[in-house]
């Protein structure tokens, strides 16, 4: 029940924080949803510095890993939204604003995720 409530709590402060951060920057620019990406992207180095923090000689427990890498960076970030959103970039025919938008998240999240790991092992 303990891991629960953390997963829990974890993922309703990120879920906040995500829906203020794009509530504010999303608004920036019309074909590009600025905070969505930002959100995913921080999110990313967020999990790779947690599960790198969990490798490297167990420096967080279980109980951490799942109130900051499961709870809150799975409230944090958003797979849906940002299918939503590029959803809406096609049918709008912004192709080439659709490919970047998914094209970059994709590409930085898996760098800004070793990023993280690099940072640990530096650590």
């Amino acid at each position: 029940m303990k891991q629960i409530l953390l997963v829990f709590l974890g993922g309703g402060l990120g879920s906040i924080l995500r829906y203020l951060i794009s509530k504010n920057l999303n608004a920036y620019y019309s074909n590009f949803y600025l905070g969505t990406f930002l959100v995913n992207i921080i999110g990313c180095l967020i999990i790779g510095i947690l599960i790198g923090l969990s490798l490297k000689n167990n420096y967080i427990s279980e109980n951490q890993t799942l109130l900051l890498a499961t709870g809150f960076c799975g409230g944090f970030t958003t797979f849906s939204t940002f299918a939503l959103e590029s959803n809406i970039l096609f049918k709008e025919s912004s192709l080439l604003q659709m490919s970047l938008y998914m094209g970059m998240s994709v590409a930085i999240g898996i760098l800004a995720i070793s990023l993280g790991l690099w940072i640990c092992r530096m650590l």
